[in-house]
């Protein structure tokens, strides 16, 4: 989907989702986004890795979700009672590095 102002890229697979990663690994964010970014690469990683099927790689994944962008729904909170937010990555060093 297009319009003037945005472009969507659409994701439908664990395959489609590492270009993502490896798109923003190669072109890292400027802002505070990248601190989400590395959580998310986190989930990725225990969901590529299969971890996501058990208890503990679960609770992992609510961990991390715990400490991004809006945290747990309040249904989520009352779901897993024992999750704690995992650190936010500090994001400091915001220039724009040499592409070269």
């Amino acid at each position: 989907m297009k319009n003037d102002d945005s472009i969507q890229y659409s994701v439908q697979s664990i395959k489609d989702l590492a270009i993502i990663i490896e798109h923003f690994d190669r072109y890292p964010l400027l802002s505070q986004k990248l601190a989400d970014y590395e959580l998310f690469k986190k989930a990725f990683y225990i969901i590529k890795n299969k971890e996501h099927l058990t208890t503990e790689g679960l609770n992992k994944i609510m961990s991390i979700k715990a400490s991004m962008n809006l945290g747990l729904s309040e249904e989520l909170k009352t779901a897993f009672l024992d999750v704690l937010p995992v650190p936010r990555p500090s994001v400091v060093d915001q220039e724009i590095k040499d592409p070269n």
